[in-house]
């Protein structure tokens, strides 16, 4: 009796694994797959014993199998038995089959069913042709489809995954195609719309490229279009955007009819709105793409000039307005925050420089600054009490002219004469604007003496001196 239940306990028969599944489509958001099978005598396993299942090459070899599960020991001991496994990253291919089996006893199932499994380890949609939609080629010349490493903007670019390759493909109607060509890359020779694919075989999958249409261009020239990574309009808080036209021998870019210096390769960053336009020369002609860029950054004005003049005691009425969501207005005076002034509208009163900031803080975020200056208003006919006998003229705002009491200047019928050391008269009116000297002096020494002599119309005579300094 030893002797039989010795032999019992010495083997078993594993039955061909039953596939809980049509296709391995793996991801890394989904990677669990089932079998189920039988062994018999059920009471013929070891306490030890471990059931491992192993998973052939692609094309259904067990030369070097890999284990993709293992139970522990004792931990499956009634027949049926369901299990799960997950499958590797490298896996891909349409002819996969497991097999199941024991450590004590030994013993191995037939092999499974074929199967397809693949692991998406890309799984999202990428960009060819730096998203451009069109390409062009000279009669009787081809152009290279490429897929773009890394891409622009958020690009989940399949040539990061070294193990992947690609399926291209021409489309025949609104919903079909026919295959091309495999690899990375595509040189096209003929008229059409092509895309490209990550071979996941049977699996379906979102890892897929943009279309683009490829034109000849028999005229010689050919349209094309230009791609703005960041969408247009475009929102410029994100940063620059960058215009990328079709691949080409040379390029030049244009913004709103003017060439853009240095601005002569596939591909052009901007931040401002404008007519963009680039010309591609294609070898045997050329291309040229046009976009009207748009910036998503509101609009604002304000109702004053840069330069404001007003009299003491005199204020400036500020108004801004914008199309901005939700706006935010923050007031400066000689750079410092005038604190509790947020609204649209300010009424300054004091002379120096003035700054209002406008921000969005709905939508595409940002801002936009008006500046503005008041100065105090130039009165040519100051109070003077007495008639000056020293000036500057250094344009430093200060003693710069010869200003007189109102009772002699324009208007008063007073005779104003100035002359210099050896008498000759500079200056001589009935309609004095306190503006002297009007021109710059040719002085031929640090501090010139000039004489004035003044004749109201009572008859009253003035005289004196001006020395002026350097």
């Amino acid at each position: 009796m030893l002797f039989l239940q010795k032999r019992v306990y010495a083997q078993i028969v594993i039955g061909t694994p039953n596939l809980g599944f049509t296709q391995a489509c793996a991801s890394d958001s989904f990677n669990t797959f089932s079998t189920t099978f039988v062994f018999t005598p059920a009471n013929g396993l070891d306490g030890s014993n471990q059931f491992t299942v192993e998973m052939s090459n692609a094309e259904g070899n067990f030369d070097e199998p890999i284990t993709i599960y293992t139970s522990n020991p004792g931990e499956i001991t009634t027949s049926p038995a369901t299990i799960n496994f997950s499958i590797p990253e490298t896996t891909s291919g349409e002819s996969y089959r497991i097999r199941v089996k024991s450590s004590a006893p030994v013993a191995t199932s037939a092999n499974s069913n074929s199967f397809a499994a693949y692991y998406k380890i890309q799984d999202s949609p990428f960009t060819i042709n730096n998203l451009v939609s069109t390409g062009a080629f000279c009669s009787g010349g081809s152009y290279l489809l490429t897929i773009d490493n890394p891409g622009t903007g958020n690009n989940d670019s399949p040539l990061l995954y070294p193990s992947l390759t690609f399926n291209w493909y021409k489309e025949t109607g609104p919903t079909t195609s026919v295959f091309v060509a495999e690899g990375n890359a595509l040189m096209v020779n003929e008229e059409g719309t092509y895309f490209v694919e990550t071979n996941y075989g049977t699996c379906t999958s979102n890892s897929f490229s943009n279309r683009v249409t490829i034109s000849e261009a028999t005229s010689g020239e050919a349209n094309v279009t230009i791609a703005s990574s960041l969408g247009n309009p475009f929102c410029p808080s994100q940063g620059m955007t960058t215009l990328s036209s079709i691949g080409g021998l040379n390029y030049q870019w244009y913004k709103d009819g003017i060439e853009i210096e240095g601005a002569t390769q596939q591909m052009y960053q901007t931040d401002e709105s404008g007519t963009f336009t680039v010309q591609v020369d294609l070898g045997e002609c050329l291309a040229f793409g046009i976009i009207d860029l748009v910036s998503e950054l509101f609009e604002s004005d304000i109702n004053v000039p840069e330069t404001n003049i007003i009299e003491e005691g005199e204020t400036l009425e500020v108004i801004v307005s914008s199309t901005a969501n939700n706006p935010e207005y923050t007031w400066f005076y000689n750079e410092s925050l005038i604190t509790n002034e947020t609204d649209d509208y300010f009424e300054a009163s004091e002379f120096g420089n003035y700054k209002v900031i406008i921000t969005e803080t709905n939508g595409c975020t940002g801002s936009r600054t008006h500046e503005f200056i008041i100065e105090e208003a130039y009165d040519p006919f100051p109070d003077v009490e007495n008639i000056p006998n020293m000036i500057s003229p250094n344009a430093d705002g200060i003693n710069d002219t010869w200003m007189i009491p109102i009772q002699y200047v324009a208007g008063t019928n007073t005779e104003v004469i100035i002359m210099t050391n050896t008498g000759k008269v500079v200056l001589q009116t009935t309609e004095y604007q306190n503006n002297w000297p009007i021109d710059s002096l040719n002085l031929t020494a640090i501090n010139q003496i000039f004489y004035y002599i003044i004749n109201t119309s009572e008859g009253k005579t003035k005289k004196g001196s001006i020395t002026v300094v350097r």
